[in-house]
């Protein structure tokens, strides 16, 4: 099977088509302003409001001062503004920018205090979408992406392993390696970057994170089995043309951040993103002569232009990333050549282009597309064993829509294409794998009265290797009254594995790898509901969200640790199932306060043990089938002071069972180990002045931490050493951090 590399004429090649890629796409004009509410003859900014094309599901909410920033739709030229309280307002875009609105108050709820609304859900997207805006992700630290989600019900975050660093995500009960996880509508998180890929977006450079439950959109893509996560990084005509940001924390990580936007014209506008970061402290906490946290440099850039007309948009820049980790025992441990290591080095390269054509005389009509080119090389070694991986990728995505008729039927169509080129070592094995998937989509919306929608997506992929995979997708909204919104979703998809790079963290250890077989695409079947409810608690905004998720797997990749010293990888043979059930309250007890309760139950469960003759169903290892959230937040008047406090209550799950002296023999009749549960506080205190803010925080404030994860620590060349397997907690205790965000605005 013959492998691609970007040679200097195919890299000319790629880069000559993302600028002819201006004369096609579908054409997106900002339009910004603000919303406001006048009280006593002044006007008060309103967070948190609904502001969508009519006809559409596109839309955005306002932030904590009341702007809004919504990329112009050529479905539709009236902007609708609504939020509960208030009078649904529906405004004609003329083409005029910014563009103001002020919401007149409805008499039978004049008593709504509006506060700031950090927990905001999509009311009008068909997909139970939750967005995390810029004053969500200031609750905490948010150095990058994985620490986004910490005052987050519906995704947590743990560390992969007690060496490497690596982080992974949960939601609905699975990894994260089945949600499509996009940067700007690109998938990006996948492959070899599912590694560290959580690392490598910091979250300065974030300007919002939608989350949606359930299926995706077939425009986007067929990976996205169980949910999808879009970020949204800061454009390059940003309202802050400068935007610095410094940290530090008690282990000794240092972090320096810097946005620059730069308009050139009235149409073409300039970014810089850049990011340095490093931990050169050992930190060593339970004494087992381990390192705690990998010490690390990382240094990561994005370059971009961006051109808007009349017309046409364009946006096309250059991504590039370097990062270097060293884990293991700590530097006086161990003898000459014996000491414990794990080392890995990362480069990134990446070129990408986004361009649009506006049709003034047919707003409904547009036609987009989305490039996108990579080359990820990672080198590791763990003690003595090599992992070496190289991954070139190409992606490109071309999605034309319409109506029928009118706005109450659109059409979205079109091709999309990707190239994945896999060259992987392992000790002595070499892995290579080709996939090349051109692939055709179909989406169509009914739009009835804003009261209903109804999505109905397919898609067909044409993998080289595995056949042609069909991908149906349904998903319903409806709003029975104007405080609840009912969703319904069903769908399928499917994604080819990447056994190693996605159980990293099972390599720090002695454990044999073992295959059984070829591993054949994962494929499973979503379905989901749900119900949102905007009602008044003692005379106050209140917010009440519950959502059901099962997901049903066709065939999935096993990974079992259920045998002392081997790691055995198999397709599924049995059944794999997870469910999830999720409810959440946010209230809004006096002024300037939120306040969030949610409480999450997972039962997951999967067929273990068919290479060995048995297939027996069993819990999930390393699932909690329980967890609470609570989160806080208050702040003074015009945000001068905000404080935050955050606690999780995690619940029990089950472990490996490793004990010396036993033998693994039957599944059926095999002894179970439960990890405890543990709670995690968090807090942070902000003051903000004109320019500038400064903030001090601390994580895991209650100090706990698990006091063994690494199993035979003291013997990290011997056949017991596991430093993965058993990792159910936090491993290092309570994190004390400050920081600065300077800004200048235009």
């Amino acid at each position: 099977m013959k492998s691609f590399s970007f040679s200097p004429h195919k890299l000319f090649f790629a880069v000559t088509l993302f600028g002819a890629s201006a004369i096609s796409a579908l054409a997106q004009q900002r339009v910004e302003g603000t919303v406001s509410e006048t009280s006593q003859g002044q006007k008060t900014p309103l967070i948190g409001v609904s502001v969508h094309w009519a006809g559409t599901t596109r839309g955005v909410l306002t932030d904590s001062v009341g702007r809004y920033a919504i990329e112009r739709d050529s479905l539709s030229n009236r902007l609708v503004f609504s939020y509960v309280g208030y009078r649904t307002d529906t405004v004609a875009f003329s083409g005029q920018s910014p563009l103001d609105v002020t919401l007149a108050g409805e008499t039978t709820l004049r008593e709504v205090t509006v506060s700031g609304a950090s927990t905001q859900y999509d009311r009008m997207a068909p997909i139970q979408t939750e967005l995390l805006t810029a004053r969500t992700l200031a609750k905490a630290a948010c150095c990058n992406l994985s620490e986004s989600f910490e005052t987050n019900a519906s995704v947590s975050v743990s560390y992969a392993d007690a060496v490497t660093g690596a982080k992974q995500i949960q939601m609905l009960g699975l990894s994260g390696n089945y949600i499509q996880t996009n940067v700007e509508n690109v998938p990006s998180i996948r492959g070899l970057a599912s590694t560290f890929g959580l690392n490598y977006i910091p979250g300065t450079w974030i300007s919002s994170i939608d989350i949606g439950k359930g299926v995706g959109s077939v425009v986007n893509g067929y990976e996205g089995m169980l949910g999808q996560i879009n970020v949204e990084l800061q454009k390059p005509d940003a309202r802050e043309r400068l935007y610095a940001n410094g940290y530090v924390n008690s282990f000794g990580r240092l972090e320096a951040n810097l946005n620059l936007s730069k308009p050139l014209t009235d149409k073409w506008s300039v970014g810089f993103l850049g990011h340095g970061s490093t931990l050169r402290n050992e930190v060593d906490q339970n004494g087992d002569r381990f390192l705690d946290l990998p010490l690390y440099n990382q240094l990561n850039g994005i370059v971009r232009a961006k051109y808007a007309s009349e017309r046409f948009m364009t946006q096309f820049g250059v991504r590039a990333l370097y990062e270097d980790r060293e884990g293991g025992q700590i530097s006086e441990a161990g003898g000459a050549g014996r000491r414990y290591t794990f080392t890995n080095q990362t480069k990134r390269l990446e070129v990408f282009s986004k361009t649009a054509r506006l049709y003034p005389s047919k707003p409904y009509k547009g036609l987009g597309l989305i490039l996108n080119a990579l080359r990820h090389e990672s080198n590791s070694r763990f003690g003595f064993t090599p992992y070496d991986g190289l991954q070139q990728s190409l992606y490109g995505n071309l999605i034309y829509q319409t109506i029928l008729g009118n706005t109450n039927h659109s059409v979205k169509t079109g091709f999309s294409y990707l190239l994945d080129d896999y060259n992987e070592r392992y000790r002595d094995t070499t892995m290579r794998r080709t996939e090349s998937v051109p692939g055709i989509f179909g989406e169509y919306t009914y739009n009835y009265l804003e009261k209903f929608t109804a999505v109905l997506g397919l898609r067909a992929d044409f993998h080289n290797l595995f056949g042609t995979q069909f991908s149906p997708r349904l998903h319903l909204k409806y709003h029975p009254t104007e405080t609840v919104t009912l969703r319904a979703s069903a769908g399928r998809g499917f994604r080819v594995p990447n056994a190693l790079a996605e159980n990293y963290g099972y390599l720090v250890s002695s454990r044999r790898v073992v295959f059984s077989g070829p591993l054949r695409p994962e494929e499973s079947w979503n379905y989901g509901l749900s119900v949102t409810k905007d009602f008044l608690l003692l005379g106050q905004k209140a917010t009440f969200v519950a959502d059901y998720y099962r997901t049903d797997f066709q065939n999935q990749l096993v990974v079992d640790l259920e045998k002392q010293h081997e790691i055995n990888f198999y397709n599924l043979r049995g059944r794999s199932f997870a469910t999830s059930l999720q409810a959440e309250l946010t209230y809004h007890p006096i002024k300037r306060t939120e306040v969030k309760l949610a409480y999450r139950r997972f039962d997951v469960q999967q067929s273990m043990g068919a290479p060995f003759g048995e297939s027996v169903l069993l819990p999930r290892m390393m699932v909690s089938r329980d967890r609470v959230l609570f989160n806080a937040e208050y702040a003074l008047p015009y945000d001068k002071w905000r404080f935050d406090f955050t606690v999780q209550w995690n619940g029990p799950r089950r472990i490996p069972y490793i004990q010396d002296g036993y033998v693994h023999s039957r599944y059926e009749a095999m002894p179970t180990a439960t990890a405890p549960s543990f709670y995690n506080l968090n807090a942070q205190v902000t003051k903000a002045f004109r320019m500038f803010d400064l903030y001090l925080g601390g994580e895991n404030l209650g100090n706990f931490r698990q006091a063994n994860p690494i199993v035979s620590a003291d013997n990290p060349f011997g056949q017991h050493f596991d430093a993965a397997s058993m990792v159910w907690g936090p491993i290092t205790g309570r994190m004390l951090y400050a920081g600065f965000r300077y800004k200048i605005k235009r």
